[in-house]
């Protein structure tokens, strides 16, 4: 397709060069042929009173002669057709009696309007035997010799002229034409090459092969168009990277609860064991189990979340009175570590779907729970910023660096790569978080300084109707 595309593209713009210099050359030649015209008119004129003049200045040695002899020489001037006729029409001299070309014919209506002293402005065929042929100028000039009326016609001799001509337009046309075409073709590969690139790269990409990156330093669409390719190339690969990623951290979130589940169950059928020992394995199976089922239901809520466009059941509620409720549910894993709380939430109304954001100050606060340093304090602010609330969330614990924090939003990314355990979840709170926040046409951020304290900030729109598509 490329190629054929190459093959288009020069032979359109040699038809182009060639229809432009065809059309150049209709358009000059109508341009300037009546100014040509009328100079040659006007030359061929002066030209024909010298001639006159010169008959008539004669030295006085051939007074006797005849006009055919005193203009024997006087007429033979290059590149004219001269003819000199008397007043019945016959002809007394040609300008040239070698050359049969050089004889034409003079209508009885042509020398008799110049016999009667006009001046006479027409054509001539440049060849006598072809009367559609191309025609030359002819002009008539009234003089007298010895008093007696003559007619002097003269017309230019172009057809070395033309044949010269037609031969240097013809060469400077092909000249153009073949330069035209050299260049074109070199602008077409100029052009084509890197679609040519563009095309090898796009098929290495279909394959599965995303660690593609082209090099490139034009600036113009091409240059745009091969750095989008990157652009969409580094995006694949990412996306390709997340993939892989989802999977095996998938298969390790589910490896390790039915690993102990399993084990724990051999255990129980093959060991001998007290009530208390067996009450304990019983206990850790039961704590796996549902791991796996929050796992399977965080799993199933995302993709679902997914789906959605909008959110799915919005609806006006009190916001402060929502923050306050999760607050307070989440008592037994707060007050047991002695972490308190500080609030400072305005009375606002938000429309939105009050079940999903409900899940959002959960994992958000349970999260700051989790990760925050015994008998600390976490602070909670709600306030209205234009048509927004901004919520935001800050916990004093162990942080996030910075390096990390664009990418706790990814599905199953935990900051604690070494996977611990004692710290329960699986990486999908703050997917779900940003999910439904992005649902709601709002923002999540996040700051944090190691150490010292993890800020999450929430934008939301307080009117969802004016921002759902």
């Amino acid at each position: 397709m490329i190629k054929s595309l190459y093959v288009r593209t020069v032979l359109v713009f040699v038809g182009v060069v060639i229809a432009s210099l065809i059309f150049a050359f209709f358009l000059a030649t109508r341009l300037y042929s009546n100014s040509i015209k009328e100079l040659g008119e006007e030359q061929l004129i002066e030209s024909g009173k010298r001639i006159i003049m010169m008959i008539q200045k004669a030295p006085e040695a051939q007074s006797a002669a005849s006009l055919d002899e005193v203009t024997s020489n006087i007429v033979l001037i290059p590149v004219f057709k001269v003819k000199i006729v008397d007043e019945q029409g016959a002809s007394v001299k040609y300008g040239s009696e070698i050359d049969p070309k050089a004889q034409f014919s003079i209508t009885p209506a042509q020398y008799g309007h110049v016999i009667k002293g006009g001046i006479y402005r027409g054509t001539l065929q440049m060849n006598q035997d072809d009367k559609h042929g191309p025609e030359t100028t002819l002009i008539g000039l009234p003089f007298e010799f010895r008093d007696h009326p003559y007619a002097l016609f003269i017309s230019p001799e172009l057809n070395d002229l033309l044949d010269v001509f037609r031969r240097v337009m013809l060469t400077v046309l092909l000249s153009v034409l073949a330069m035209g075409s050299l260049l074109i073709l070199l602008a077409s590969r100029f052009i084509v090459k890197p679609l040519q690139r563009l095309t090898r790269a796009t098929k290495r990409m279909a394959q599965g092969d995303f660690g593609i990156k082209l090099q490139t330093k034009r600036k113009d669409e091409i240059g745009a168009l091969t750095a989008s390719f990157n652009e969409m190339a580094k995006s694949l690969r990412m996306l390709d990277q997340m993939r892989s990623d989802f999977v095996n951290n998938v298969a390790h979130e589910f490896q390790s609860p039915l690993t102990s589940i399993t084990g724990f169950s051999k255990a129980l059928r093959t060991k001998q064991m007290d009530e208390a020992g067996r009450q304990h394995y019983l206990t850790i199976i039961e704590e796996e189990s549902q791991r796996l089922a929050r796992l399977s239901a965080n799993l199933l809520r995302l993709s679902v979340l997914q789906q959605d466009q909008g959110p799915v059941h919005p609806v006006y509620y009190r916001l402060d009175e929502q923050i306050r409720r999760i607050i307070i549910a989440s008592e037994p894993q707060w007050s047991v570590r002695e972490i308190e709380f500080e609030l400072e939430l305005e009375d606002l109304t938000i429309h939105g779907d009050k079940d999903s954001l409900d899940q959002v100050w959960h994992n958000l606060i349970s999260n700051s729970i989790k990760f925050s340093q015994d008998a600390s304090c976490i602070e909670i602010t709600l306030k209205q910023v234009g048509e927004m609330a901004v919520i935001t969330v800050r916990d004093h614990g162990k942080g996030i660096p910075p390096e990390e924090q664009q990418r706790i939003f990814t599905p199953f990314y935990k900051v604690d790569q070494s996977r611990d355990y004692a710290v329960k979840g699986n990486g999908l709170g703050l997917s779900i978080v940003k999910r439904i926040v992005d649902l709601h046409h709002g923002e999540i951020t996040v700051s944090s300084v190691p150490d010292v304290e993890t800020v999450f900030t929430v934008r939301l729109p307080l009117h969802a109707d004016g921002h759902v598509s």
